[in-house]
């Protein structure tokens, strides 16, 4: 058997409890009274309608405008597109051709507290035009949120459209380099303009140097900086004292685009969680205690396999609720239903299957008298091929179940439109902690075994799951 290094216990070990409590608890600090988050945790979840209630909303075209189906269609797509990149998989989503209206219904952002319906519809319902402009002269103001001035109406020079939405290849949100130095994040939106957008935009920033170009959305201004120089790199920058979490929102709406015509709310209000928050904190407790059972029971049938199969199990926990929670910036945040929360549960269940597995196969070499080394080489060996099989099997399932019920919806035709939601929640959790066994349960786990059969105390293969007297 090939040896591993006997510190490689202990570093993975630790990596992997740090790693877990991060995941679960994130990791954040207070700059004044502003909380800025390094790695979200938990509580940044986002729980669909069942568990925390949500928004119900009717669309239709406003001004009497006749939709054709296409165009329904279309709107249908963009607000979905938006609602996915903001991380809002629990969603019912459908359009009605005979009436002209689009219903919704989604859950409330992880950090709602005001539950304001009409903010909520406003995320996705805005018409989303960006455009830029000469001037920045406005005919109304207004008081935002926050207490800030909000300008609207452009008038004047300022009606010219000189480039729209329409230029724009892809937008990112993120931090101002100039206020990485500082200790107040200044976030932006970065864009990146396609052939056509970027010739157009080195044709307004040339013609416009030392004067003011505006950025608008829909009516209202983001920004009205004053170009200093050509810019022919294809690439501009919207800034505009934004939050994360609007520079998140205002990137989400330019990807996917303006609608193809205004909508008004026909009606809407709010849905109560059929679960409910408290049903929730009983099954965190629940999930806590059963936790312990299993850790203990694969410690006194398994001893130490046992012990580190418990920590692979708390690093493949992590990973999942890292993965849910927008812990991995490369990954959108995720929304967690009552049907994912019980994919989370059975992929736990595949990793403890996996760990009893391999502990069995280590015992069987043992009583058929091979050395400590030789029944971990063996053990370890014969067992995953078993362990591969039984989760490429629910691999194999939970991708059908987010092609079907996701975004894709690729089987809408004979299940309708409304099939997206819940079941995919369920579907991402059960494939994100499958591959998280493979990563925790089947590769780090058997590292550390090996590293600790390297130590003088641990050469007993009692430990293992042997006899008393096995030496």
């Amino acid at each position: 058997m090939k040896r591993i290094p006997k510190p490689v216990f202990f570093i993975v070990a630790i990596l992997i409890l740090c790693f877990s409590y991060s995941a679960v608890f994130g990791v954040s600090y207070f700059v004044g009274d502003n909380k800025e988050t390094v790695v979200k945790g938990i509580t940044d979840i986002r729980w669909g309608t069942d568990i925390r209630g949500g928004v119900e909303a009717t669309f239709e075209p406003a001004d009497g405008y006749n939709a054709t189906d296409s165009q329904l269609d279309s709107a249908k797509s963009i607000i979905e597109t938006r609602m996915v990149s903001t991380g809002i998989t629990d969603y019912e989503l459908y359009a009605d051709y005979n009436t002209d209206r689009i219903i919704v219904r989604f859950p409330w952002k992880e950090d709602e507290k005001k539950f304001d319906v009409e903010a909520a519809i406003e995320e996705i319902s805005s018409t989303a035009e960006l455009t830029f402009r000469p001037g920045n002269s406005y005919s109304n103001t207004s008081i935002g949120s926050d207490g800030s001035y909000v300008y609207q109406t452009p008038t004047g020079d300022t009606e010219t459209v000189l480039m729209n939405g329409s230029a724009v290849k892809s937008a990112q949100a993120g931090i101002d380099s100039d206020s990485k130095k500082s200790s107040k994040s200044n976030y932006v939106v970065y864009l990146e303009l396609n052939d056509e957008g970027t010739k157009t935009f080195a044709d307004i920033t040339e013609k416009y140097v030392n004067q003011v170009v505006s950025i608008w959305m829909d009516d209202i201004m983001l920004s009205a900086p004053t170009i200093n120089e050509k810019i022919s790199g294809g690439k501009a920058q919207i800034s505009g004292d934004f939050t994360a979490e609007e520079a998140t929102a205002l990137a989400a709406k330019i990807n996917a685009g303006a609608l193809p015509f205004k909508l008004s709310t026909a009606s809407y209000g709010s849905v109560s969680a059929s679960l409910g928050e408290n049903s929730l904190v009983a099954m965190a407790y629940a999930g806590i205690i059963a936790m312990i059972i299993i850790s203990l029971f694969m410690i006194i049938m398994y001893r130490l396999p046992g012990f580190i199969a418990v920590i692979a199990l708390l690093g493949q926990m992590g990973i999942t609720i890292a993965a849910i929670s927008g812990y991995f910036p490369v990954f959108n945040s995720f929304t967690m239903t009552l049907p994912g929360i019980a994919g989370l549960i059975l992929s736990i269940g595949m990793g403890v299957d996996a760990n009893v597995i391999t502990s069995e196969r280590i015992i069987e070499e043992m009583r058929s008298g091979r050395t400590l080394d030789g029944a971990l080489d063996r053990g370890t060996k014969s067992s995953l091929s078993a362990i591969i099989d039984g989760n490429m099997t629910i691999i194999i399932v939970a991708i059908i179940l987010l092609l079907v019920f996701g975004p894709f919806n690729v089987l809408s035709f004979i299940f309708g439109q409304s099939t997206t939601g819940t079941i995919y929640s369920f579907g991402y959790t059960l494939l994100v902690g499958v591959i998280s066994n493979f990563i925790m349960g089947v590769g780090l786990s058997r590292v550390m075994l090996r590293a600790v059969a390297g130590y003088k105390f641990a050469r007993h293969k009692w430990l293992f799951g042997g006899a008393k007297d096995g030496e």
